[in-house]
């Protein structure tokens, strides 16, 4: 296909961490086709360069079994219209972001109607998941890796797949911008300022805000002249308010409206949901407390299907425990407060950590969007 061509494409991407993604994708394919259409279902992000979203993002933010079976039916409704309209008007390939429980049944039937498809993110089946394999191998004509040890795994198993690093290692500086986050937020430099991420999704919300405010409020009690931000997703605003004037009515907290590498590059420490906001932090240097609780039966079901003993992305890719992992019973308000105040007890482990975090940056730093859409065109053009 050439260059001047403008190819159609059909899109999916879950949640923030998918708009992300996806939106730092969208940008390198309109540098290779100026004048392409992405359509399906996307945020914000995509939305500014141009994208059709036909359902609202949101719909897709589900999190863990119980959350899944409860909005199964309209999931399921959403899945097959969306694959009815894509298959009527089959895109030049259809490109799924994240989002596998949603995207690996919708690839599959557009696959196996001649649709080419593309997946990006490929999901922790090193970590969780293992049985996911031959879903990918349906699925997907060919995955997009953002680490270097998935694409080997992935051809072990006879799926297609190409490593093009993570696009939060381009867009997130080597060097974090401190002094001018701190002055866009008010802080000033003297002041030691902790940031807290309860994730992007209501049930993380549920679970997770709680214990980070109150760990938040012994840290306080500790070290009374702490500052603490904590960004809000949109539409959780009226989720979190109601939480802190109720559990941290004297907090010294300062509610961002997004914000989350400005309050990422301006903290000292942070106390943040395992997630994508995890490689955030390490990408901006930042000891973190890795923190998630989930409901009793999620738990239940992933309790012991772990392949590994981390977590947490940054020790994932460390292969080794840099940073603490509270998780469900051990996240508790005062194992979260006094691993955050270790870290600003102890300069050596400090500077060790924010080390280890640069090497990651430079080993994760290879130009994704030109290299993911690379290999998209490779996949249309055959």
């Amino acid at each position: 296909m050439s260059a001047n061509h403008a190819p159609r494409f059909g899109m999916v991407a879950g949640e923030a961490s998918g708009d992300m993604l996806a939106g730092l994708l969208l940008g390198g394919m309109k540098q290779r086709w100026p004048g392409l259409m992405a359509q399906g279902i996307g945020g914000p992000r995509m939305a500014a360069l141009g994208f059709e979203s036909w359902w609202p993002q949101d719909k897709l933010s589900v999190f863990g079994y119980v959350d899944a079976l409860l909005n199964l039916r309209e999931l399921l409704a959403i899945r097959s219209r969306l694959a009815q309209r894509l298959l009527r008007d089959p895109p030049a390939a259809f490109i799924g972001v994240d989002a596998p429980d949603f995207n690996f049944g919708l690839e599959t039937r557009l696959r196996a109607a001649g649709i080419k498809t593309v997946h990006f993110v490929c999901p922790s089946i090193w970590a969780w998941r293992a049985e996911r394999v031959e879903k990918i191998r349906l699925a997907a004509d060919h995955v997009l890796c953002l680490f270097p040890f998935e694409p080997e795994l992935l051809q072990s198993h006879g799926i297609q797949a190409s490593y093009v690093g993570h696009p939060l290692a381009d867009a997130i500086p080597l060097q974090p911008p401190r002094a001018a986050a701190r002055a866009a937020l008010g802080l000033n430099d003297g002041e030691v300022v902790v940031a807290l991420l309860p994730g992007s999704r209501r049930s993380e919300v549920r679970y997770i805000a709680a214990p980070l405010l109150r760990a938040a409020l012994l840290m306080q009690q500790a070290r009374p002249g702490l500052r603490f931000v904590m960004p809000v997703a949109p539409g959780l605003g009226e989720l979190l308010q109601p939480l802190v004037q109720r559990l941290a009515p004297g907090l010294d907290l300062q509610l961002l409206d997004g914000r989350a590498h400005q309050a990422l590059a301006a903290c000292d420490v942070t106390l943040v949901a395992s997630g994508t906001a995890t490689l955030e932090a390490a990408l901006f240097k930042r000891p973190m407390v890795i923190a998630y609780r989930m409901h009793a039966l999620n738990w239940w079901r992933m309790k012991g299907r772990n392949y590994q003993p981390w977590v947490g992305l940054p020790n994932v890719l460390a292969r080794e425990f840099l940073v603490p992992e509270l998780i469900q019973e051990e996240c508790t308000p005062e194992a979260l407060a006094r691993e955050g105040l270790a870290w600003l007890d102890d300069g050596a482990r400090y500077a060790r950590v924010q080390s280890r975090f640069e090497q990651i940056h430079q080993m994760l730093r290879c130009d994704t969007a030109q290299k993911a859409v690379d290999a998209i065109a490779q996949i249309i053009a055959a």
